[in-house]
C-alpha cells in the first residue's frame, strides 16, 4: 500500500487526512469513547496477522460461497465525502479506489476472505493462483472461460498483456510498480516508452503470451509474492478494445459484477448489475443486490448522524472508506442498537514521526532517539479517536502483518505511552544539545494534523526545541514532504502494506536504492545493513524471508531510527439497519463489500 493515500492493503497507504484516504488504504479519525473497552487488541490481530496461503483450482472456482440468509434485490447506498481517486484500474492505489474495484474491475487474481478473516490468493480470471518454475522467475497463468467485458467481449491473454503494457507509458502515473519493476528494472518505463499504444510490445522473453489462454511472466529474479501483488486493483484487467487511454479514468469498462451506469464527478455515481458477468467463474464476488447509488458529497459528521438516526435511506446505506466521525463516536458506542451496527479491526496503516535525515538536526541518532523517547503517543491516538481509532506502536510494522510481535517495543511505549522525558534529556545532554535548536514540523491542515501538531510541539519544546510549525494542505502533503529537498526536519507519515508481507512496507519506505523524489522513502535513509537485508528478503520463500524482514525491521527501528513509531490505526464504521452480510474485511481493513445484501430489498 503506498501512504496512507493507501496506496490500500492492498494499498502501499498514507492517510492524507482523516478519515481520508491512504496511500494502499486510509486512515480514519474517531472520537474518545466511553466506557468498557471492548476495542480491538494486539491479541485480536493475530485473527489479522495469519500467512496467506495460495489455493488451487478448486478454490479458484465459482460460485463464492453463499452468505447465509442472503436475498435479492434492492440498492444500497454509499455516503462519501470526496470523488473516488480513480476508476482506472492502473491508476488505482488508494483504499477508496481499491474498495470500489471489487465491484467493477478484475484481476488475474484476487483475495478470497473467509468468515474468520482467513485469506487465500485465487485465480480471479485467471484458473489458480498462477504456477510457478524456473525457482519462482517464471509464472504462468491460464485464463478461464467465460471471461467478458460489459459489452460481451471474450477476453484474453492479449488483453492481459496490454493491461501490464499500459502501466509503462506515462498514460499511467499514479499506481502500482511492482510487476513492472520486476519485469524491466526501477527504469522500467524505456523498456517500452509509450506502452503498446504505437504498437510495440515486451519481448516474449519477459512477457510471453503463447495462446489466447496463457500469460506467461518471466522475472530476473524469484518473485514468490508475484499472486499477491497481481490481486492489487492496480493490475485489474483493461480489455484492449475498451481502452480509451486517459479517458478509461471516467468511464471504464467493468468485468465485475456491477457496471458503471451514470457518472456525475465530484457528485454521486451509480451501479448497476452487469449481465455479463458470471457468478460461476467467480470465487469471490456476488451480485446479491441490483446496484450502488454513490453520494460523494457527505462528509464524515453528516455520515454518521444519518446512520446514527438511522431513517430512510439511511437504512440501506454504509460507510464506503470513512469512518466514524470521532465527535460522535461515544454516542455510536454508547448507544447499544447503534454499536451493533458497526464493524471495527485494525488496519493495515502505522502512524510514524519521520526524521529527514538529511537534515543537519536529525543526522544525530541520539538526537532522533531523544525525540522518539519523547513522543506522548498516547496523545497522539487520543487526537485520532482514542481506542477506537488506534493503539500506541512499538515498531513499524502493522498488527495486520503475518508474524507480528505485539512485545517488540524497544523504546518502552507500552510501560510508558505518553514518554519518557528523562531518557529524552538524557540523550539530548550525551550529543551535545543547544536548547533553542529550531526544528521545522511539516503537519496536515486536517482536524486530526492540527491537534498532533500542538501536542508534537509542545512535547519538543519542553526538551528545549524551538518548533516551527509548518501547515500544509492535505491535498499536496505528501508531494512537499516527498520531495528530497523539502524544507522540514520532521513530520507525521503514515503507510500500510499494499498485501500481507513486510516486502510491501520496508521496500518502498526504507529502501536506500528507492531514494527519490516523489518516492515514499520520506526520511531519505539510505543504509547499507537494511539494503542488503531487503535483497536478500525479497528473493526468499515466504517462511525463510520472515526472518530476514524481521531482521531488517530491528535494524531499521534500533539501529538506525529513521522514522519514530508512533500508533497502530484503527477502523469503526457504521452501516444502516437493512444492510446484511456486513463484516470487517482483513484484505481491505474496511467493511467487506463482496457479501452484502439488503434484508428486505
Amino acid at each position: 500500500m503506498k501512504p496512507i493515500r493507501t496506496r490500500t492493503v492492498r494499498a502501499i497507504a498514507v492517510a492524507i487526512a482523516a478519515g481520508s484516504l491512504a496511500l494502499t488504504g486510509c486512515s480514519n479519525d474517531s472520537g474518545n469513547g466511553n466506557g468498557k473497552d471492548d476495542s480491538k487488541t494486539k491479541e485480536d490481530a493475530k485473527a489479522q496477522s495469519k500467512p496467506v496461503s495460495y489455493g488451487d483450482v478448486q478454490a479458484s472456482n465459482g460460485p463464492a460461497e453463499a452468505v447465509p440468509g442472503a436475498k435479492t434485490g434492492g440498492t444500497i447506498n454509499v455516503y462519501q465525502q470526496s470523488d473516488l481517486s480513480h476508476m482506472d484500474p492502473g491508476q488505482i492505489y488508494v483504499s477508496d479506489a481499491g474498495q470500489f474495484a471489487n465491484l467493477i474491475h478484475r484481476g488475474l487474481t484476487n483475495f478470497q476472505e473467509d468468515d474468520k478473516g482467513n485469506l487465500t490468493v485465487v485465480g480471479d480470471i485467471a484458473t489458480d493462483s498462477g504456477k510457478s518454475s524456473d525457482g519462482g522467475k517464471t509464472w504462468t497463468y491460464t485464463l478461464k472461460d467465460g471471461i467478458k467485458d460489459e459489452d460481451g467481449n471474450v477476453i484474453t491473454s492479449a488483453d492481459v498483456r496490454h493491461t501490464i503494457e499500459r502501466q509503462y507509458s506515462k498514460v499511467i502515473f499514479d499506481g502500482p510498480t511492482y510487476v513492472q519493476t520486476w519485469l524491466s528494472g526501477s527504469d522500467y518505463r524505456k523498456a517500452l516508452p509509450d506502452g503498446p499504444y504505437k504498437g510495440k510490445h515486451l519481448p516474449d522473453s519477459v512477457l510471453e503470451t503463447p495462446d489466447e489462454k496463457t500469460v506467461v511472466f518471466h522475472f530476473k529474479a524469484p518473485q514468490p509474492d508475484l499472486p499477491q501483488a497481481l490481486a492489487m486493483a492496480g493490475y485489474a484487467v483493461v480489455p484492449e478494445k475498451q481502452d480509451t487511454k486517459e479517458k478509461y479514468d471516467k468511464a471504464p469498462a467493468s468485468l465485475g459484477p456491477y457496471k458503471i451506469a451514470e457518472y456525475k464527478a465530484g457528485k454521486s455515481l451509480k451501479l448497476v448489475k452487469n449481465d455479463q458477468w458470471d457468478e460461476k467463474t467467480d470465487s469471490v464476488r456476488h451480485q446479491y443486490v441490483d446496484g450502488y447509488n454513490f453520494t460523494n458529497t457527505i462528509d464524515q459528521a453528516s455520515q454518521t448522524k444519518r446512520l446514527l438516526a438511522d431513517q430512510g435511506e439511511a437504512k440501506n446505506a454504509i460507510q464506503f472508506t470513512d469512518s466514524v466521525d470521532p465527535a460522535q463516536l461515544s454516542t455510536v458506542i454508547g448507544d447499544a442498537s447503534a454499536k451493533k451496527r458497526t464493524i471495527q479491526g485494525y488496519q493495515v496503516y502505522v502512524w510514524a514521526l519521520s526524521f529527514n535525515l538529511d537534515s543537519a538536526t536529525m543526522k544525530d541518532k541520539k538526537i532522533r532517539d531523544a525525540i522518539t523517547y519523547a513522543i506522548p503517543n498516547q496523545s497522539m491516538v487520543q487526537a485520532d479517536g482514542g481506542r477506537y481509532g488506534g493503539e500506541v506502536a512499538g515498531g513499524l510494522l502493522a498488527p495486520t502483518l503475518p508474524g507480528f510481535d505485539p512485545k517488540y517495543d524497544p523504546f518502552g511505549k507500552l510501560k510508558k505511552p505518553n514518554g519518557d522525558p528523562a531518557k529524552a534529556k538524557q540523550l539530548l545532554e550525551e550529543a551535545g544539545f543547544k536548547k533553542g535548536t529550531k526544528l521545522s514540523y511539516a503537519y496536515s491542515n486536517t482536524p486530526r494534523g492540527q491537534a498532533q501538531m500542538v501536542i508534537i510541539k509542545d512535547a519538543l519544546n519542553k526538551l528545549g526545541f524551538d518548533v516551527q510549525a509548518k501547515e500544509i494542505d492535505r491535498a499536496t502533503f505528501y508531494e512537499q514532504v516527498g520531495k528530497l529537498k523539502n524544507p522540514y526536519d520532521l513530520y507525521m507519515t503514515g503507510w500500510g502494506q499494499d498485501w500481507p508481507s513486510p516486502s510491501t512496507v520496508i521496500t518502498p519506505v526504507y529502501d536506500g536504492d528507492l531514494v527519490a523524489d516523489g518516492a515514499p522513502n520520506y526520511s531519505h535513509i539510505d543504509d547499507a545493513k537494511v539494503n542488503e537485508l531487503i535483497k536478500k528478503a525479497v528473493t526468499q520463500e515466504p517462511e525463510e524471508a520472515a526472518k530476514t524482514w524481521e531482521e531488517a525491521h530491528h535494524r531499521i527501528v534500533e539501529g538506525v531510527n529513521p522514522s519514530a513509531p508512533v500508533y497502530y490505526s484503527k477502523q469503526l464504521q457504521l452501516y444502516g439497519s437493512n444492510i446484511g452480510g456486513a463484516r470487517f474485511s482483513t484484505e481491505s481493513s474496511y467493511i467487506d463489500i463482496n457479501d452484502l445484501f439488503l434484508k428486505q430489498p
